[in-house]
């Protein structure tokens, strides 16, 4: 059975995670960070996508009931497709926006009311997404059991938001188990982690300064 670490190590294997402390990557936001996932990278690994359920499924235990499946759009979708199918749970999708024609659908697919809701995202970051999703959800009314996503960076803002808006929430891997596995795998320098810390404690300052020492 993949646990944690093995993902992590599949997550570096297959380039869906990449780690470069010296050349680090510029995020949507504009944000600098030494690290970039792209968890869509998987549905190419059949093998990989196929352990990736069958750990959700396990993890997704700790959760309290609930009989229905929610992606958050769009890179939740495919695990949250895959895992709804593996349950056989109604499945529905949550946009970022509604579209801009037609019946202007925010959420794809049915949600009931008071139905209980797991919502699948791919990674966490800020939290932003998910609790848009998790409010739109609500919003219906139904109820959100808790969030569950492949990796995390583990940064205090997504904690601080998750327990404001009371949403539990769960991640296969996280920051943490994938620098230790680079480490240990010899992917980074020991230097490197240093660096790497940095940035876990406050993403923002680690950006700043390294646009101001890169100019």
């Amino acid at each position: 059975m993949i646990n944690n670490q093995i993902l992590a190590s599949k997550l570096l294997e297959t380039g869906a995670v990449r780690i470069q402390p010296d050349n680090p990557f510029t995020w949507a936001s504009g944000m600098r960070s030494p690290i970039y996932c792209d968890n869509r990278v998987l549905l190419s690994y059949p093998e990989i996508r196929t352990s990736l359920i069958d750990l959700m499924v396990k993890v997704i235990k700790d959760f309290e009931f609930f009989d229905t499946i929610a992606g958050v759009a769009t890179a939740g979708i495919p695990a949250g497709a895959i895992l709804a199918d593996r349950l056989k749970l109604p499945f529905a999708y949550v946009r970022s926006k509604p579209k801009d024609h037609g019946r202007q659908n925010l959420i794809e697919g049915s949600i009931k009311e008071n139905a209980k809701v797991l919502v699948v995202e791919d990674l966490i970051s800020t939290g932003m997404s998910s609790l848009q999703a998790v409010e739109a959800i609500r919003q219906i009314p139904a109820e959100v059991t808790g969030v569950i996503a492949i990796f995390q960076y583990g940064l205090p803002k997504a904690k601080k938001a998750f327990d404001e808006a009371k949403c539990p929430y769960l991640t296969l891997t996280d920051y943490q188990t994938i620098i230790a596995v680079a480490a240990d795998q010899k992917m980074i320098e020991p230097h490197h982690l240093t660096l790497l810390s940095q940035w876990a404690n406050d993403p923002q300052a680690w950006s700043e300064h390294y646009t101001q020492t890169h100019q």
